[in-house]
């Protein structure tokens, strides 16, 4: 059973993550609107991981005799001056949704609920992958700079990342 505090805090984190879920579909929209579609697509697959884990989280919180609150959420923003500034955006985006996991890991510690820390424990390994993957495509993008071409290219590999997250979201 879960304790107040811990199950507010839960439910105030999957509830952040469906708004990740949004800013990334929002993301998604602005690259498509700017015609580099292979962008849009690495971003409505990063959608569909974040309602994954937002499903993880109420699914969890079922689990454990709680009450899942679906609340609000916030709307994103939608526009960015290139898509650098949208990926260092979702770069310290993610560095915050780390924070906040290791804000619940030490919650969890403290209320000596093993169970939540168990869970969590998942979350904080899946944000150092969040985080490095976003943080190389901020390098490359950087690394271009202005280039068309580079930018194109980097288009094109994003265009290739696999739509089944299913297998990378397996605890």
């Amino acid at each position: 059973m879960l304790s107040t505090t811990v199950q507010e805090k839960l439910n105030k984190h999957m509830n952040a993550e469906f708004f990740s879920a949004h800013l990334y579909l929002s993301m998604a929209a602005f690259f498509k609107s700017i015609d580099l579609p292979g962008f849009a697509h690495w971003m409505e697959v990063q959608f569909d991981e974040e309602m994954t884990h937002a499903k993880r989280f109420f699914e969890f919180i079922d689990r454990m005799d709680g009450r899942a609150r679906v609340t609000e959420i916030a709307a994103p923003l939608f526009e960015w001056d290139s898509p650098l500034a949208a990926f260092e955006y979702a770069y310290t985006h993610e560095q915050e949704v780390s924070e906040r996991i290791h804000d619940l890991v030490s919650v969890a510690i403290a209320e000596k609920d093993h169970a939540t820390n168990n869970f969590l424990q998942w979350f904080v390994s899946e944000q150092v992958e969040e985080e490095a993957s976003v943080k190389a495509i901020v390098q490359k993008l950087r690394f271009i700079g202005e280039e068309k071409m580079g930018l194109l290219m980097v288009d094109q590999e994003l265009g290739n990342r696999p739509t089944d997250t299913a297998a990378n979201d397996q605890a």
